[in-house]
């Protein structure tokens, strides 16, 4: 009797992978920020909310992206605070100095870091935030320990991350027409993808797990409003990394006809010339010791 081996989650090359995605849909992504702010923008007011980020705070964004929520942050602390924005890569960073900038904050700095490894000054920070980022980190739990470590004591790390794929369907649809069409199998335990904390208690206990106490969470509806089905499968095509990377083992003709079917599956939520994409999200927070 062979016994097989079970596949095993490859983490240096999945994060090699998602660098190399990143740095191709930076521009995409800086270029949808308008519709970022107003799909998140109200989930990362809460956000910054829970963590306590006000005037005069020294905030660490980790998995900043182009910054659109880091700049929320800067208008919150003001010129008496500082938001840091991390991400992996470069390109998308020098988008979110840009954008920093354009809007007139001299109170951003960016710099590249990997969120597993924040290499920071320890208990610098009264607060650190991630929209959408945890998720995607292969090692979670250290990535929570480096950003307690970042924490003064009292801080609070909030993060906001997708719930689950049912109530997700703006991007469950593609997702799970991509792995059927790629022949994918299903996540491993512990591998990480867009609903890995999604699930009732997840991001709590993962929270309590690195050391956090006082930990709480809020649900939040945050539908993807567009003109059409169409424009969201270009806003997912043009800067959803993690679909690309499903997608690799297509031929043209293959990717083609997953994005055809992609399209189709989404009109079920277009109503009255309007596309309404289902979303919500948890927010989590934790306050380190």
């Amino acid at each position: 009797m062979i016994v097989q081996e079970a596949p095993v989650f490859d983490a240096t090359r999945y994060k090699a992978t998602t660098l190399q995605q990143w740095d191709v849909a930076a521009a995409a992504w800086d270029h949808w920020s308008p519709l970022l702010r107003e799909w998140l923008g109200e989930a990362t007011e809460l956000m910054l909310d829970m963590a306590g980020v006000q005037a005069g705070s020294r905030v660490l964004d980790v998995a900043a992206g182009a910054g659109d929520q880091s700049l929320q942050a800067a208008a919150r602390v003001g010129a008496e605070g500082e938001v840091l924005a991390t991400d992996i890569s470069p390109r998308i960073l020098e988008h979110a100095a840009a954008q920093a900038r354009n809007a007139g904050f001299s109170n951003v700095r960016t710099e590249v870091h990997d969120g597993e490894h924040l290499d920071v000054a320890e208990a610098s920070f009264d607060a650190v935030i991630s929209r959408l980022g945890l998720i995607y980190f292969p090692d979670q739990q250290h990535a929570l320990r480096g950003m307690k470590r970042a924490l003064k004591p009292g801080g609070r790390v909030a993060a906001i991350v997708y719930s689950t794929p049912d109530r997700n369907g703006f991007f469950s649809v593609p997702v799970s027409i991509i792995r059927a069409r790629a022949a994918l199998p299903a996540p491993l335990p512990g591998q990480p993808g867009p609903f890995s904390l999604g699930a009732a208690g997840v991001l709590e206990a993962s929270f309590r797990k690195a050391g956090f106490f006082d930990v709480s969470s809020r649900t939040v509806a945050a539908p993807v409003r567009l003109g059409s089905a169409a424009e969201c499968v270009r806003f997912e095509q043009e800067s959803f990394g993690a679909l690309h990377q499903m997608l690799s083992s297509l031929d043209a003709a293959g990717k083609a006809a997953a994005w055809q079917e992609i399209a189709e599956r989404l009109a079920q939520f277009e109503h009255g010339g309007r596309f309404e994409g289902p979303c919500e999200l948890v927010i989590g927070v934790g306050t380190c010791p």
